[in-house]
């Protein structure tokens, strides 16, 4: 079974998205730069100097929709995307009514109710939510004056597929987010799709060096900046996890 479409990962993600840092991270110690994840991510990985008015964004891999709803604060039409049909039903509900309880672990079966709340200050009609694929998007997406990827490239099939799209689908000029701790698997890609952490040909491939590569051709890279997040699996085990995000801008 897809582990996205469990209600254990949901309820962790519905934390790790809309949680205060109190409720996700409980210990002054802990790994606090992970914290308010999707308001800093915005604000650290798009420019809103370079949008138009009335811009358009793309999040592509939404899970439940946290960086989608930041990115309305500053995008009049923000489309989520998402291939987990259950994050996307959350997201949804998020939209419709602002909240969403939920089950937050806390050791073995033993939860806490919780709810997820969208932040008032965000317009939620500037936003919607579908269940799709990265690597065939339908044919009538259009174009977006943003596209997000944040922690989708290494859990994707093909993900070299996903990447040969992205010109057709980001605007001249638009920008392009792509983050990821770079965590390959084969539970979710094929070692032989690895972007990074292989030997090929007799060199140790990085998989900043494949996004170049892959890239450079319709996109300038503007920057790359070290994203920590936090994730929380119950009240005394959490992940600390730091992404590779790096900033595009697509060539005329």
């Amino acid at each position: 079974m897809n582990p996205y479409e469990t209600k254990a990962l949901l309820s962790q993600y519905l934390l790790f998205h809309f949680g205060e840092p109190e409720e996700l991270l409980p210990y002054p110690r802990g790994p606090v730069s992970g914290l308010n994840y999707p308001a800093r991510y915005v604000e650290q990985c798009v420019d809103r100097r370079r949008l138009p008015m009335h811009a358009r964004a793309l999040d592509l891999g939404c899970g439940v929709g946290g960086l989608t709803f930041e990115l309305a604060r500053i995008c009049d039409e923000v489309i989520g995307i998402d291939f987990s049909r259950r994050f996307i039903a959350a997201a949804r509900e998020l939209q419709r009514k602002g909240r969403l309880r939920y089950a937050r672990v806390e050791t073995g079966v033993l939860t806490t109710p919780r709810t997820a709340r969208v932040p008032d200050s965000i317009d939620r009609s500037r936003v919607t939510f579908e269940v799709g694929d990265a690597m065939a998007l339908r044919d009538d997406i259009d174009e977006f004056d943003v596209v997000i990827m944040a922690n989708l490239l290494d859990r994707l099939r093909e993900p070299m597929r996903c990447l040969r799209r992205l010109a057709k689908i980001v605007k001249p000029g638009g920008q392009l987010v792509i983050s990821s701790p770079y965590t390959w698997l084969e539970d979710y890609t094929p070692r032989t799709k690895w972007l990074g952490g292989v030997v090929r040909r007799g060199r140790r491939l990085q998989t900043h060096d494949s996004l170049v590569r892959a890239l450079r051709g319709d996109f300038k890279l503007e920057r790359r900046i070290d994203v920590p997040f936090t994730i929380r699996d119950h009240a005394r085990k959490f992940q600390w996890a730091v992404a590779d995000a790096t900033v595009w801008v697509r060539r005329s």
